[in-house]
């Protein structure tokens, strides 16, 4: 005999008149409710990441600083090469549409250049009365595109015998705005290499844990709390002290990007580990067991993919430790070396406080690393609020 009360007759007439059945009986589905109820576990992430304003806006962002190391030679007003003599620790130029009351269109004013015979610094005097006009779609420096076409072609240029230093220019007159542009692509695709070893180790060495258990289970924790447990910028420091000096910087690229992907997989590999543990006593895998697949095919057909929305929200969390890895070992002299150009070693200029107290425009690269850093945390916060089913709406 039932011990639940019985809903009286008045709850169950309010029921009824409120769900509407057809003919036969069956409970219809308003268009609504069938929207929700038969849209896919993607459509789903998607509804609710869309309601994350912060991680939509930040995914734009990085979607356009990605899309733009694709034309870097293109955006950047000059050079990778280019020096300036006549602009060593030129300050940053304005731009201005108006000209004494006329409207002229975008333009910046020139300086007057004098040196400081008593603290031997380089002043720079805007002059009024010289207005360089800035073209657009224009040619200037020649370059190859992607080391492969030759190109002279750029977004933005000065005017002819003129110079257009947006962010001023650094100790041999480099523009620091053309260099941060090169920069991001260095800085950007390291986080993405690095990331693929990091997940092919993680992704492996965890599901094998996870899988398996046992003895594996135990070497691989044993492992992964050794390398937890060390301290990150000391290794980052003996493993990159450890690089030839008579490497090339290529080589030296990818030997930065296999370091931080070899450090980086301990947490990724844990978090595998454990889902791989809850899931492999599932009736699925079972059955796929039972037909005959293999270990591997087991994990990565069919228990990776049941928590992939868990990666991709983990990778937009791992990316930023590899960027700011980078850039940690370029500024102190470990890491990228010149000609090489990413934000790390573009910061390694201004260790010097003299230098950063005389010309402060030296650590505008530390602006990108910052916003970039930021926007992949609220991506990450979005997706993984997204993935996560209990997350409500």
């Amino acid at each position: 005999m039932s011990s639940s009360i019985p809903p009286d007759g008045e709850a169950i007439s309010h029921f009824v008149s409120q769900t509407p059945f057809d003919p036969q009986g069956v409970e219809k589905l308003s268009p609504e409710q069938e929207k929700v109820y038969f849209a896919s576990q993607l459509k789903l992430m998607w509804w609710k990441f869309r309601k994350h304003r912060a991680a939509v806006w930040s995914g734009i962002f990085l979607l356009l600083i990605y899309l733009s190391i694709l034309i870097s030679e293109f955006l950047a007003p000059y050079s990778l090469e280019r020096r300036d003599v006549r602009a060593i620790y030129m300050p940053p130029q304005g731009i201005h549409l108006f000209h004494e009351g006329s409207f002229v269109g975008p333009f910046v004013y020139g300086y007057d250049f004098k040196l400081n015979m008593q603290t031997l610094k380089r002043e720079y005097v805007p002059n009024t009365n010289d207005v360089q006009p800035l073209r657009f779609f224009c040619r200037g420096d020649s370059y190859r595109f992607w080391g492969m076409v030759e190109s002279d072609l750029h977004l933005v240029c000065p005017a002819e015998d003129g110079y257009f230093y947006l962010l001023g220019t650094d100790r041999l007159g480099r523009d620091v705005l053309s260099r941060i542009i090169y920069g991001t692509r260095i800085s950007l695709t390291i986080g993405l290499i690095g990331i693929t070893v990091s997940f092919l180790l993680g992704i492996s060495i965890g599901g094998m844990a996870g899988y398996y258990g046992g003895w594996i289970d135990h070497v691989v924790q044993r492992i992964i709390e050794v390398l937890q447990s060390l301290p990150s910028i000391p290794l980052w420091l003996a493993l990159a002290a450890i690089m030839p000096v008579t490497w090339s910087p290529i080589v030296v690229y990818f030997g930065i990007t296999i370091i931080l992907g070899l450090i980086d997989w301990t947490g990724l590999a844990r978090a595998v580990r454990s889902k791989l543990l809850s899931l492999r006593e599932e009736e699925y895998v079972v059955a796929a067991e039972l037909m005959g697949a293999s270990p591997p095919r087991v994990i990565f057909r069919h228990l990776i993919p049941g928590f992939m929305s868990h990666l991709i929200a983990s990778a937009t969390i791992t990316i930023p430790t590899m960027i700011l890895g980078e850039t940690a070992l370029s500024f102190l002299g470990l890491g990228l070396r010149p000609p090489v150009t990413s934000w790390g070693v573009l910061l390694n200029e201004a260790q010097n406080i003299n230098v950063v107290a005389l010309y402060p425009w030296l650590i505008l690269p530390v602006v990108p690393v910052i916003l970039v850093i930021l926007a992949f945390n609220f991506l990450g916060d979005g997706l993984r609020d997204a993935a996560d089913p209990y997350h409500s709406a």
